[in-house]
């Protein structure tokens, strides 16, 4: 049997500027160049307006910085100029879109992986996009109500406080 690797990541934009939902197709093809390159899965993901949690799922856990970098660099480069954000940073040769670091936890076992979906699928109700996850756009939510993971009414009072308790920015 294969052993597979999961990471939950975290990725926010320099001064949380709200950039993600009107470049979302660019975001995507960030995702699909990295694939491109390197052997993963994105396993999970809710993209809010000015940062994302993702888990990946890969063979290799050795390449995930690779794998973050080439995300973050092909958004950068293909962004409009409208969101050069310091004049310094472009001194630098960088465009301001991300936040240098990024928040990365290798998942230890399966109850840490279902802490990180439900974490990762409540996180647009926490922030106030919506009032129930299968209603936001820009998450694998939907995918794991048809695998059978989640009921599409998921997340009542119970669930939010398990959910709320977890720091994961």
């Amino acid at each position: 049997m294969q052993q597979y690797n999961y990471v939950f990541f975290t990725l926010v934009t320099e001064n949380r500027r709200n950039i993600l939902f009107d470049n979302i197709n660019l975001l995507r093809q960030s995702f699909k160049y990295a694939i491109s390159r390197y052997n993963f899965e994105l396993y999970a993901i809710a993209v809010l307006d000015n940062h994302l949690h993702f888990i990946l799922k890969f063979d290799d856990i050795n390449s995930f910085s690779k794998i973050i970098r080439d995300i973050k660099y092909y958004f950068s480069i293909h962004i409009s100029a409208k969101y050069d954000i310091s004049k310094s940073k472009s001194k630098k040769g960088e465009k301001g879109i991300w936040q240098r670091r990024f928040y990365d936890h290798v998942i230890r076992d399966e109850n840490d992986l279902n802490k990180h979906l439900d974490y990762i699928h409540f996180n647009p109700i926490k922030h106030g996009y919506v009032s129930q996850a299968k209603e936001f756009p820009y998450s694998s939510f939907k995918k794991f109500v048809q695998l059978g993971y989640y009921d599409e009414l998921w997340c009542n009072f119970d669930d939010k406080y398990l959910i709320t308790n977890l720091e994961l920015e």
